[in-house]
C-alpha cells in the first residue's frame, strides 16, 4: 500500500495530481518539491501537499512513489540523478508528453529485480497556463491516462505492487488508463495533441502580427477565435521539450496539414470544399 508520495514539480499537473489524490481519499503523505519554492509553498497552502521537500535527494528515497511532474528533459535528468538513490522498494512515474525517450531510459536505468521500478505515464489533461495556483482536483475526471509499460521489464515484487497500486490511484482520480507502445504513443499524440498546439501557436503569432495593434478586433472573432487560439497561451518552456523529443511525428503532421491547407486554398470555389466540410463533420460526429 502506498503511504508516501513525493511529487517533483508542483506546477499545474503536479498540484492537480496531489489535489486529485486527496479528493480520491488518499490519506498518506504527499511531499512536494519544485525548483521554484514558491510553487511548492502555494501547493502547500492549497492543501495539495502535506509538506515541502527541501532536499529532493532525501525526499525521493524516503518515499515509496516519486511522481516526476516536470518537462520531458527535466524528467530525463531526474531519472539519471535518482537511479542510484532508489532501490527495488521504490517506484518512479511521470507525466511527460512524449514517451519514447523516457521509456528507453527507463529500461536502461530501472525496471530490473535489483533496481527501482519506473512506470512511464502521460495524463491527457491540462490547461493552456501552468502554475500551482491553477491546480484542479477534477482535472483528470474523464481523462485518459496513458502508460507505456513494457511487458519485458522485470520489476521487483515490491515495485510491481507499487505500480499496480499507482494505477488504481489514477483510476480513483477519475481517469481511464490505457497501455500503449511508446513509439505509437508519440505518433498518435503528435496528431491529436501536438499538432493542435502548433497550429494554435502559428495562428496566434500570425494574428498578433496582423491585428496585434488593434486589440479591439479580437472581439470580432468571438468564440471561434478564442477557442482556436486558446492554446496560443501555452508556455514555450514545456513545448520546447516536446518539439525536440517528438520532432519527426510533429513534422509529418505539420507537413500533412500544410498540404491540406493548400488543397483548401485551391478549392475555395469548387465542390471539393463541400466534401472537405463533410469529412470534417464526420470526424466531429464520431
Amino acid at each position: 500500500m502506498i503511504e508516501r508520495i513525493a511529487i517533483f514539480g508542483t506546477g499545474l499537473l503536479g498540484t492537480s495530481a496531489a489535489l486529485a489524490l486527496r479528493a480520491a481519499g488518499f490519506a498518506g503523505e504527499i511531499l512536494g518539491w519544485d525548483r521554484d519554492e514558491q510553487q511548492a509553498e502555494t501547493a502547500l497552502s492549497m492543501g495539495a501537499i502535506t509538506s515541502v521537500a527541501r532536499d529532493p535527494f532525501e525526499a525521493a528515497p524516503a518515499s515509496q512513489v516519486v511522481l516526476l511532474a516536470v518537462p520531458v528533459y527535466a524528467t530525463l535528468d531526474w531519472m539519471e540523478k535518482l537511479a542510484p538513490l532508489v532501490g527495488p522498494q521504490h517506484l518512479l512515474t511521470d507525466v511527460g508528453s512524449t514517451k519514447a525517450e523516457i521509456s528507453t531510459r527507463a529500461g536502461h536505468l530501472f525496471n530490473s529485480p535489483e533496481r527501482a521500478g519506473f512506470l512511464p505515464g502521460h495524463p491527457m489533461a491540462g490547461k493552456e497556463r501552468g502554475g500551482a495556483a491553477l491546480g484542479d482536483g477534477e482535472l483528470f475526471q474523464g481523462a485518459v491516462w496513458l502508460f507505456t509499460d513494457d511487458p519485458a521489464w522485470q520489476r521487483s515484487p515490491a515495485s510491481l505492487a507499487l505500480a499496480s497500486d499507482w494505477r488504481k490511484l489514477v483510476v480513483q482520480m477519475g481517469a481511464k488508463t490505457i497501455d500503449i507502445d511508446p513509439v505509437r504513443h508519440d505518433k498518435l499524440v503528435g496528431w491529436v495533441s501536438h499538432l493542435p498546439q502548433f497550429v494554435a501557436t502559428a495562428l496566434s503569432a500570425l494574428l498578433q502580427e496582423e491585428v496585434g495593434e488593434a486589440p479591439e478586433l479580437k472581439d470580432v472573432g468571438g468564440r471561434a477565435l478564442r477557442e482556436m487560439t486558446r492554446l496560443g497561451a501555452s508556455p514555450y518552456s514545456m513545448w520546447r521539450d516536446i518539439a525536440l523529443t517528438n520532432s519527426e511525428p510533429v513534422r509529418a503532421a505539420l507537413f500533412a496539414l500544410e498540404q491540406r491547407l493548400a488543397y483548401l486554398r485551391e478549392n475555395l470555389r469548387t465542390p471539393a470544399l463541400r466534401d472537405e466540410f463533410e469529412q470534417a463533420n464526420r470526424f466531429r460526429r464520431e
